[in-house]
């Protein structure tokens, strides 16, 4: 036997070990009859954890549900010998000692009735009302006949669609995959090692976002005994050998809680030992441990006001590391999570990382949304504190809601499963605002990138973004966000643009992504039809390889008029991107075509000196759409960018391709491509650009971004 394999049959036995006693009493108290307050020896112990967070809450309908679970899961047993009844119990003891509140409760205890027994989801709804009976059937499976290798993929689809509407459905399915998970020693190893990485990818990085941290490290260290026994074997050894000897931060812990004490803070100062993964994780990122590295302090006091007091004391009374300073309490973290961390020395340099935070931030902390009970009554209601009762609704988190949007455009399971495992790695948050007023901020994950927000501000419109401002600056679409970044995006009108495959490398959201790769997909279904034998003839894709929005310019041949007899198609020339109102002439080019330019540009001047034909063109209408490259000369100044695209956009025109070269002696050159729906503004357009307070010159160039003739 490896030492792997070895260690991983050592966890499971004392895992099984562990649970098995504590499942058996459960199961002989299922059958016995009720206790002296009318409820079964079975869910007494789970009444009493109720109502040490719910102290008045009524329990007739946990013992209704108890009775229906247990008579439907009579007969039945789990792996381990137990009866099954023994589970929903122990799921619901869980989330009764994290502080849920009774409809969460009752809904646990019927959680795999419909899936597993006769019990039919019209007979809960009837006799435990619609909240139980939608909660049973978010976290009810789908059956793997019906759907195949797509059920466990199409089954958290289901569950994460029921819990954009209530999120208790993910509280129940945590609690379950935390049972689940004690008792996995029974199942076979591969079976356990798929379970775990499915709980690795996709269940701990939801508590985690639920802010449910309780439960997100008992999966953490239960994941990483079945995927990682020898290094669990290490820490733990790591962990029994630190055991042995006196804990240096009891003491520190003692003169805090005397500092605190003195200065009329109400507190509790106590150590937190780190979970094993936790101090792997440390041993690893340090290399080595120290006598203090193996716990935190954790403070917690009455009031909010108070951690600041706390703070205050310590960093007085102690030597602060500031580094370590960081305040989740006026800025908390997406998933509700308040705290203030710091790390403080004592007169003999031992440094001690302190959490310190109030009462209320502590549920918060350790139970998330489940302590925040039921989403759909005011707080006072729920056993939560008053001051609470305007709270933001926890069932609709960004993260939650932009993967409500972009999981309806995944319809391949394998993509869905894929792009759910990447989305939910990502687990900070960061928020940016629009330039524009009124327009609202974006939450988006961390790492997001231009491309990022134009999705998630102008949805599939987005194909058309040609650029981006941040901060007052051009940046490219790749440019990656950061937290309070001001942005602004550059479309360009309908039908001009589309994305580019190197989109892909910036986008890190999945609603990106998708859309993207979809609108690839479809150009190239198009170009294929357009080569193929048999395409019209007049079809403008034919014979044109795919290349970036900016190298095809609209060709508005309609605009042109071609004379002396020459049947050749007019195309614009883009060596000087002429526009109605310019004085033009034409030349005969390969292929036939009349390419056409302004007089006075030099590629025009160098045919004609070269012997070469003229041919008479002359514009349809001067009112017609153009293409034109503007270049602004200007002094150096803060804002400059900012006031030359406002002035674009106040103008009507769409920006394709923008270029800003190095300042060079405090003066800079801004080189635009753009759109305009009316040739005929362009002279009032070159007014309003010079009007910008540092602009010098504005001028007709050649164009940026495409290739040259």
């Amino acid at each position: 036997m490896s030492a792997e394999t070895a260690g991983s049959s050592h966890v499971r036995e004392r895992v099984h070990r562990r649970d098995g006693g504590r499942l058996r009493r459960l199961g002989r108290a299922a059958m016995f009859g009720p206790s002296r307050d009318g409820l079964p020896d079975a869910i007494e112990h789970l009444a009493r954890a109720h109502r040490r967070h719910h102290p008045g809450a009524p329990l007739d309908a946990l013992r209704r549900a108890y009775a229906v679970a247990e008579r439907a899961h009579r007969g039945q047993m789990r792996k381990s010998g137990d009866p099954y009844i023994t589970h929903p119990v122990a799921v619901t003891l869980i989330l009764a000692q994290l502080g849920a509140e009774t409809t969460t409760l009752v809904a646990s205890l019927l959680h795999d009735t419909v899936e597993d027994t006769e019990v039919t989801l019209e007979q809960v709804r009837r006799d435990f009302g619609e909240e139980v009976g939608y909660l049973v059937d978010g976290v009810t499976k789908l059956e793997k006949v019906e759907y195949g290798a797509a059920a466990e993929s199409e089954t958290f689809r289901k569950m994460l669609v029921a819990a954009g509407s209530d999120v208790r459905v993910l509280s129940i399915k945590l609690a379950d995959r935390v049972h689940n998970m004690r008792t996995l020693g029974v199942m076979r190893p591969e079976k356990q090692t798929r379970i775990a990485l499915v709980t690795r990818d996709v269940l701990i990085m939801l508590a985690e976002r639920l802010g449910v941290q309780a439960v997100k490290t008992e999966l953490e260290d239960l994941a990483f005994a079945i995927l990682h026994p020898e290094e669990h074997a290490r820490t733990t050894q790591l962990v029994r050998e630190h055991r042995r000897m006196p804990d240096p931060l009891q003491p520190i812990a003692a003169a805090v809680a005397e500092t605190l004490r003195e200065a009329g803070i109400e507190a509790t100062v106590r150590v937190r030992p780190r979970h094993l993964l936790s101090v792997h994780r440390a041993s690893v990122r340090r290399g080595s441990l120290g006598p203090c590295d193996f716990g935190r302090l954790l403070i917690v006091v009455d009031e909010d006001a108070d951690c600041y007091a706390a703070l205050g004391e310590l960093h007085t009374c102690f030597t602060p590391i500031v580094a370590e300073f960081k305040d989740f309490v006026a800025a908390p973290k997406f998933n509700l999570y308040q705290s203030l961390h710091t790390a403080v020395a004592d007169r003999e340099g031992r440094v001690a990382e302190v959490l310190v935070r109030s009462r209320r931030m502590h549920q918060v902390a350790e139970a998330g949304v489940i302590a925040l009970g039921d989403p759909h009554r005011p707080a006072e209601q729920s056993g939560a504190a008053a001051d609470d009762a305007e709270r933001a609704d926890p069932t609709r988190p960004g993260w939650l809601s932009r993967l409500l949007e972009w999981q309806a455009q995944a319809p391949d399971p394998e993509i869905f499963w894929a792009e759910l495992r990447d989305d939910l790695r990502r687990n900070r948050e960061i928020t940016v605002f629009a330039e524009q007023p009124g327009t609202g901020a974006l939450q988006l994950p961390s790492g997001a990138s231009c491309v990022d927000a134009a999705y998630a501000r102008h949805g599939e419109a987005a194909h058309r973004c040609v650029g981006a401002r941040v901060n007052g600056r051009l940046v490219t679409l790749g440019t990656t966000l950061r937290d309070g970044d001001t942005v602004r995006l550059l479309l360009a009108p309908e039908g001009s643009s589309e994305p580019s495959g190197d989109w892909l490398e910036s986008a890190v959201t999945p609603a990106a992504r998708i859309a993207i790769r979809r609108e690839l997909t479809a150009r190239s279904d198009r170009t294929r039809h357009a080569a193929a034998p048999g395409a019209p003839a007049g079809d403008s894709a034919a014979g044109r390889p795919p290349g970036p929005p900016a190298a095809r310019r609209p060709q508005p041949e309609h605009a042109v008029a071609v004379g002396g007899g020459h049947r050749g198609a007019p195309r614009l020339a883009r060596c000087c991107t002429p526009v109605p109102a310019d004085d033009v002439t034409g030349f005969v080019v390969r292929g036939g075509a009349v390419a056409v330019h302004r007089t006075d540009c030099p590629v025009a001047a160098g045919m004609a000196g070269a012997g070469r034909p003229a041919v008479d063109v002359a514009w349809r209408s001067p009112s017609s759409g153009c293409r034109v490259t503007l270049r602004a000369e200007a002094l150096g100044r803060p804002r400059l960018l900012a006031d030359l695209t406002d002035a674009l956009a106040d103008e009507g025109a769409a920006v394709v391709h923008a270029e800003v070269e190095p300042p060079r002696q405090h003066r800079v050159r801004h080189t635009y491509t753009l759109d305009l729906p009316d040739a005929t503004g362009l002279p009032r357009l070159m007014r309003v650009m010079r009007g910008v307070p540092g602009v010098y010159d504005v001028a007709r160039a050649l164009p940026v971004g495409v290739g040259r003739p």
